[in-house]
C-alpha cells in the first residue's frame, strides 16, 4: 500500500474521531409516563400494567395541598364555625361561604386529579380541630356540583384505510459525511489492505505482546509445551490458516495436517506446523494478563468489567466499523447470537433464534448492504443508565447523533418498540418503525372500531397520536406496527394466495399498510450481515469464552472488508470478486502466497525406450535401428535411431545435437 493510501485511511480516522466530542439525547425533553398519567388523571394503582404507586409521602402531601387550593379553603382556614357533630351538619350556603374540601366528594368534577382521589379512597376520614369529620359536605353543595359535571375526554377510535392519515413532516436527511465508503477513490485496495483497516498492525502488535506474556505465565504455572516468540508476521499467517479452515471444512483441526491419505491437505503444513498452530490457539490473548488480575479482583463490584479481556481488539474493531463507512438513510437494530455454551453470566438462551445458546450482541447495521456499523455485547442483568430498560438503552447507545447526523430511519422488532423510545428518537431527528406488542405501555387499547379475528384478510386499522401512528393489519394473523415516519396507508397492495370456492388456489391483491411494506424492505440489515458471516465463519470450539468472541471479531472484519470491496468496485464501475474469491485471496495474502500455484507434472506414458529388445549390451546401439519419423517429415532425410516413443511406438532421434522426441510431442 502506498503512502497516500495510508494518509487517506488516517484522515478518515481523524475526521471520525473529531465527531465523537458532542453527544445529544432527547430523553430529558419528555415527561415520564407517570407524569403523563398524572396529567391525564390516571391512577397507576389501576393501570393496565398493575404498577405500584411508589411516590414518596411528600409528593402525596403536595398533591393534597394542590387539590385543596383548587377546591377552596377548608374549614380550618375559613371563618370560625360553631362546633357540630357529624350527625347534625350546618346548613350549607355553597354560593356564599366556602365548604370543607374532601377527596371523596364529586370525584368527577376536576380533571387531572384522579390519582389523588384514588389514593384517598382507602383512607379513613381525619377529624379537624373543631371535631367535625373532614371530607364532609352539605347535601346542597353536593347537589350543586352534580348539576354541572365536566365533559369527559373523547374516547379514541380505530380508523380504517378509507380514512386519510396525515403523517408528520419528514425529517431532513443530513449525514455528517457522504454515505458510502470513506476510502480514497483513486487508490487500489487489495483484500489484505481492507482487512488491515479493521485488524491493523498496531492491534496485531498489542495482541502478540499479550499472547507472549500469557504463554510465559502458562509455562510458569506448569504447562508442558515449547514456546517461541510470537511475531506479527506469524500472527497474520495464523489468521490466514484460520480463514483457510473456514473455506475448507474438516471435522477436526488436526485433520488438516494428516499425511499419506487421499484426504490429506498439502497447504497447511507448508505455512505452519500443527503443534505450533495449536499452541498459539491455546495462548492467544487480547488483553494484558497482568491487568486481568487487577480486574478480576473487582469482581462483584460496579468497577468490574466483564468485557475487559476483549477490550483492546473490541474497541479497535468498533472504531474502524464507523470510521471507514458511513451508512445510508435506513438502518436496522437487532440481536445476533454467537454460538457457545460456556458457563458465564453472559450466555443467553433465545428459543426463536437459529442459534439458541450463545453470546447476545445488539447490532446496528446498514439495511442496504448489511454492513455492521456498531455492536454491543450483552453482559447480563445490570442497572440501566436511563432507568427505562434494556431495549431502550440498547437502541439509544447505538444511535449516536454526533457520528451519524440526523434524518436517519431505524427499524426494530417488537422487543425494542415502545412509544417512549420512538418519541425520544423523534426528538433527536431520527425516525423509527417497528412491530410492537399490544401490552407495551403507551400503546392504544381502545376497542372502539377495533379489528377482530373474523375480519377478512387485508383489513387495516390505525390510530395516530401526534407523530406516532399505530397500525394493525390482518394477514394470516394480526400484525401490529408503530411508526414515526410513514402514513398509515398509501394504497400499497401485496399478492397473497387464497383458496377459491372450488378448492383451488388463486392469487389476490390485498391492501397493505405503508409501515408494514417499508418494515419488510428495510428490517433485514442485521439478518443480511448474519447471512454473510455464516457462509464462511471461522467460528469453532474453544476452551475460553473470550476466544469465541475473538473469532467473531475476525468474521466481522472479513465481512465488512468484503462489503467495502464491493462499494469501491461499484464506484469505479468494476466487477467485484465473489465472496468466496475475496476470502481465498485474503487467505493467500495473509499467508504470503498466491492463490494460483504452478500445475503439478503429471505422469505420462510418452517416454523414450529402445527400439529393439536386445539383451547383449554390445548390440543394443546398432541392432534394430529404425528410421526417425520426424527427420523424414521435416528434413526429408532417412536417419536411423535406436529410440522410439513408448506410447506412440514411433522411432525418434534423441541425441545431443537433435531432439526429435521433444519436437514430435510439442
Amino acid at each position: 500500500m502506498d503512502r497516500r493510501r495510508y494518509m487517506d485511511a488516517n484522515q478518515a480516522l481523524a475526521f471520525f474521531e473529531a465527531m465523537q466530542d458532542g453527544e445529544y439525547s432527547g430523553e430529558e425533553s419528555f415527561l415520564t409516563d407517570e407524569e403523563l398519567d398524572y396529567q391525564d388523571g390516571l391512577d397507576p394503582a389501576e393501570d393496565h400494567d398493575n404498577e405500584e404507586d411508589t411516590s414518596p409521602p411528600t409528593q402525596a402531601r403536595q398533591e393534597s395541598s394542590d387539590f385543596s387550593a383548587v377546591e377552596g379553603p377548608s374549614t380550618s382556614t375559613a371563618a370560625p364555625q360553631p362546633s357540630t357533630s357529624a350527625a347534625a351538619p350546618q346548613p350549607s350556603t355553597s354560593a356564599a361561604a366556602p365548604q370543607p374540601s374532601t377527596s371523596a366528594a364529586a370525584p368527577q368534577q376536576l380533571p387531572g386529579i384522579g390519582r389523588l382521589q384514588s389514593r384517598s379512597r382507602g383512607r379513613a376520614p381525619s377529624r379537624s380541630r373543631s371535631g367535625s369529620l373532614r371530607g364532609r359536605q352539605s347535601p346542597e353543595s353536593t347537589r350543586s356540583r352534580s348539576r354541572s359535571p365536566q365533559p369527559a375526554a373523547p374516547t379514541p377510535s380505530w380508523n380504517s384505510e378509507s380514512q386519510p392519515d396525515i403523517p408528520p413532516v419528514p425529517k431532513r436527511f443530513i449525514p455528517t459525511r457522504k454515505p458510502g465508503h470513506q476510502l480514497s477513490p483513486t487508490s487500489t485496495y487489495t483484500p489484505l489492505d481492507l482487512f488491515k483497516l479493521f485488524v491493523s498492525d498496531s492491534a496485531a502488535t498489542t495482541l502478540c505482546n499479550n499472547t507472549n506474556t500469557n504463554a510465559a505465565k502458562n509455562i510458569a504455572s506448569g504447562k508442558k509445551y515449547s514456546w517461541k516468540n510470537f511475531t506479527v508476521e506469524e500472527f497474520f499467517k495464523y489468521l490466514g490458516l484460520t480463514f483457510f479452515f473456514a473455506l475448507v471444512r474438516l471435522t477436526n483441526i488436526r485433520d488438516y495436517w494428516r499425511t499419506n491419505t487421499i484426504f490429506s491437505q498439502q497447504f497447511p503444513h507448508s505455512v505452519m506446523a500443527r503443534d505450533r498452530y495449536q499452541v498459539i490457539s491455546w495462548n492467544i490473548h487480547m488483553s494484558d494478563p497482568d491487568e486481568d488480575v487487577h480486574n478480576d479482583r473487582k469482581r462483584g463490584t460496579p468497577a468490574y468489567d466483564r468485557l475487559f479481556r476483549l477490550k483492546p481488539l473490541l474497541d479497535d474493531i468498533k472504531h474502524a466499523c464507523r470510521a471507514f463507512y458511513h451508512p445510508r438513510q435506513n438502518l436496522s437494530v437487532d440481536e445476533r447470537m454467537v454460538a457457545t455454551k460456556a458457563h458465564t453470566g453472559m450466555t443467553q438462551y433465545m428459543k426463536a433464534k437459529p442459534t439458541k445458546w450463545g453470546f447476545k450482541l445488539f447490532v446496528l447495521a446498514d439495511s442496504s448492504i448489511g454492513y455492521t456499523l456498531d455492536f454491543a455485547v450483552y453482559t447480563g442483568k445490570s442497572v440501566f443508565a436511563s432507568g427505562v430498560g434494556l431495549a431502550y438503552d440498547s437502541v439509544m447507545s447505538l444511535m449516536n447523533k454526533s457520528s451519524l447526523g440526523s434524518g436517519y430511519n431505524v427499524y426494530v422488532d417488537n422487543f425494542y418498540t415502545s412509544p417512549k423510545l420512538f418519541m425520544d428518537l423523534y426528538s433527536m431527528n431520527f425516525g423509527a418503525c417497528g412491530t410492537y406488542r399490544d401490552n407495551r405501555r403507551g400503546c392504544p387499547r381502545t376497542t372502539t372500531n377495533a379489528m377482530t379475528k373474523k375480519d377478512p384478510r387485508g383489513t387495516i386499522r390505525w390510530i395516530r397520536d401526534g407523530p406516532l401512528v399505530f397500525v394493525k393489519w390482518m394477514d394470516t394473523r394480526e400484525v401490529s406496527v408503530c411508526s414515526t415516519i410513514h402514513p398509515a396507508f398509501s394504497g400499497n397492495t401485496v399478492q397473497r394466495r387464497v383458496r377459491t370456492q372450488d378448492g383451488g388456489w388463486d392469487t389476490k391483491s390485498i391492501p397493505c399498510p405503508t409501515p408494514v411494506t417499508e418494515y419488510n424492505k428495510h428490517m433485514g440489515g442485521v439478518d443480511l450481515s448474519d447471512q454473510l458471516i455464516q457462509y464462511y465463519s471461522v467460528h469453532h470450539k474453544t476452551m475460553r469464552w473470550y476466544r469465541t468472541l475473538f473469532y467473531h471479531f475476525l468474521d466481522i472484519a472479513a465481512t465488512n472488508s468484503y462489503l467495502l470491496h464491493k462499494e469501491v468496485c461499484a464506484e469505479k464501475q468494476q466487477q467485484p470478486m465473489t465472496h468466496r474469491d475475496f476470502l481465498e485471496e485474503l487467505t493467500a495474502q495473509l499467508c504470503g502466497v498466491t492463490v494460483a500455484v504452478p500445475p503439478t507434472q503429471q505422469q505420462s506414458d510418452h517416454v523414450p525406450v529402445p527400439t529393439s529388445d536386445q539383451t547383449d549390451t554390445s548390440k543394443k546401439a546398432s541392432y534394430g535401428r529404425r528410421q526417425c519419423v520426424n527427420c523424414k517429415q521435416t528434413r526429408q532425410v532417412k536417419q536411423a535411431t535406436p529410440w522410439k516413443c513408448k506410447a506412440c511406438d514411433v522411432a525418434l532421434c534423441l541425441i545431443p545435437d537433435r531432439n526429435c522426441f521433444e519436437a514430435w510431442h510439442l
